[in-house]
């Protein structure tokens, strides 16, 4: 879509839909997971990520699109099957799963848990004894090292991730000897948002490297390996986008070396993405409520903010604050000379700015800004309880029958006066 089209369209829905809003172009999502499927030739499945963005519109039209879903709560084990996804096409993981979400998961027959402890592994051995069943896991591996360039390492220093890898050993024996679960591959996903081509399939080679370790010492012949893929998105003006081209060619052919052993034929290898599939699909709208200028700094004072997008106020685990890659949706230049401003939300707080020196030709009050990479950790990665201000509009933009379809998806109520937003098909 370009983006005289792009900016036309979201106009559009901040008239019908008002702001703040989280627009999500569906057709991009198509696109993409088409892109990651041809790359790799389909030499992997595809599950995705619900922590991402558990839109319930969005889990049902996955179902059609992507192979599995990996879910870190019994909350998104029962949005998903809320979104009319098979139970048995779930992957439960998560470092604290209660008893309760344990006992929760096999009611359902979820299709496998990923343990990432021995406690946990014993804990399920029982829970699954008691229910006379034989629950299906994958274990969580924990890697010592990782490639330079992930943007969140979680190897090689204390994690609640899965088992650390000089640990393994010890805790696979103890896991196959346990009547009641049975040990059906590995997963692993040691780093996120990571940009760089080269060491992304580095890692996975790191991953090859020790999922054939372990099921050879141990003589599992997988069923299923899971890679975590780590694959970021452009949020910042300065980021290139990952060439995933360039991640399949380094990758594949060890992929297919894997796939030539007898022991690994058979197996099922999935990445586990998120972000990278509906994160560039998804742009933030917020209206301009006013300007103002204060001590020589220029402001635009939003009805967006924080509440609604955490990760664009710089406070989602980002170490050195920078602005998303943001633009100015309305069609008029205001004046036409390029200026700075500090754009700010409608919280009572001073931590509630989502930019800071972003150069707009002009800004005036009712201009819509958009904020790209939106379509992950948005609205349920933020507070939006925090105050009561009203939670955002969700809006699904797509294509079908030739024509443009757009559905208001909002996962919380607006209550007119009310104090905090209710859940919706909870």
């Amino acid at each position: 879509m370009t983006s005289t089209r792009l900016n036309a369209v979201l106009r559009m829905v901040a008239h019908d839909h008002g702001t703040p809003c989280y627009v999500y172009l569906m057709d991009q999502v198509r696109q993409r997971i088409a892109q990651v499927r041809s790359a790799f030739g389909e030499r992997f499945r595809v599950s995705y990520a619900v922590k991402s963005n558990p839109n319930l519109a969005i889990l049902r039209r996955l179902r059609s699109l992507v192979d599995m879903l990996d879910v870190s709560s019994a909350g998104e084990v029962w949005r998903a099957v809320d979104a009319e996804w098979d139970p048995a096409q779930l992957s439960f993981t998560g470092p604290a799963k209660t008893e309760e979400e344990l006992r929760s998961a096999l009611a359902v027959r979820v299709g496998e848990i990923v343990v990432e402890s021995v406690d946990e592994a014993l804990l399920l051995n029982d829970i699954a004894k008691a229910a006379g069943r034989r629950q299906h896991v994958l274990v969580r591996i924990a890697p010592n090292r990782v490639p330079r360039g992930f943007g969140l390492n979680m190897s090689g220093k204390p994690t609640p991730f899965g088992i650390d890898e000089e640990d393994l050993d010890e805790a696979v024996r103890v896991i196959l000897a346990l009547p009641h679960i049975e040990l059906r591959g590995f997963h692993i996903y040691s780093g996120t948002q990571c940009l760089n081509a080269e060491a992304i399939a580095e890692n996975y080679a790191t991953f090859i490297e020790i999922f054939g370790r372990v099921c050879y010492r141990h003589g599992v012949k997988p069923e299923r390996l899971i890679f975590g893929s780590g694959i970021g998105i452009p949020y910042y003006d300065s980021d290139a986008p990952v060439d995933l081209a360039a991640v399949a060619h380094a990758t594949n052919p060890a992929v297919d070396a894997l796939k030539g052993d007898a022991m690994f034929a058979a197996t099922d290898l999935v990445l586990e993405m998120g972000r990278h599939l509906v994160g560039e699909a998804g742009v933030y709208v917020m209206r301009v409520i006013r300007t103002k200028r204060s001590r020589g700094v220029a402001i635009g004072i939003c009805d967006g903010g924080m509440h609604h997008h955490l990760g664009a106020a710089g406070h989602l685990g980002t170490l050195i604050q920078r602005n998303y890659q943001m633009f100015k949706i309305t069609e008029k230049d205001n004046g036409g000379a390029e200026h700075a401003y500090n754009l700010v939300g409608p919280l009572c707080t001073t931590i509630d700015t989502l930019g800071r020196q972003v150069k707009f030709n002009g800004l005036c009050a009712d201009d819509l800004i958009g904020i790209r990479c939106s379509g992950a950790y948005g609205v349920t990665a933020s507070p939006i309880h925090f105050i009561s201000h009203p939670p955002p509009k969700e809006i699904i933009v797509e294509t079908a029958d030739g024509r443009m379809h757009v559905e208001d998806c909002s996962q919380f109520a607006r209550r007119q006066g009310a104090g905090e937003p209710e859940p919706m098909g909870q």
